[in-house]
């Protein structure tokens, strides 16, 4: 089994900034790419910022900029660094692993911005 285990959300006020964590259970885990996706009520599920093993990143368009996604190989966790948050940066935000093509997700941390 694979379990994703993210804390870190809450409500901010914009121009705010959060930091999302995701762990992996077991240690040392393999996978192909890990890091968060989010989903505002009626909207699809979109990409925020992945990272693979060897340390590449990529993120949504969105982000401008204004996210980081970091790696913890020892503690086998990933990170999301948030900055300059807008309301429409309010959505449930998912930690996924992708291993040798399937997705595994995490149960989701609300983000919620505000003035």
């Amino acid at each position: 089994q694979v379990q994703l285990a993210e804390f870190g959300g809450g409500l901010v006020q914009a121009g705010e900034s959060l930091r999302l964590s995701c762990s992996a259970s077991g240690t040392r885990f393999s996978f192909d790419a890990m890091g968060w996706y989010r989903q505002a009520p009626g909207n699809q599920r979109e990409l925020v910022a992945t990272i693979i093993p060897n340390g590449l990143t990529r993120y949504g368009d969105f982000v401008q900029g204004r996210f980081s996604i970091s790696r913890d190989k020892v503690k086998n966790a990933v990170y999301l660094q948030m900055d300059s948050l807008n309301a429409e940066d309010t959505a449930v935000y998912y930690c996924n692993l992708r291993f040798r093509g399937h997705d595994y997700w995490g149960q989701g941390t609300q983000v919620t911005v505000s003035s």
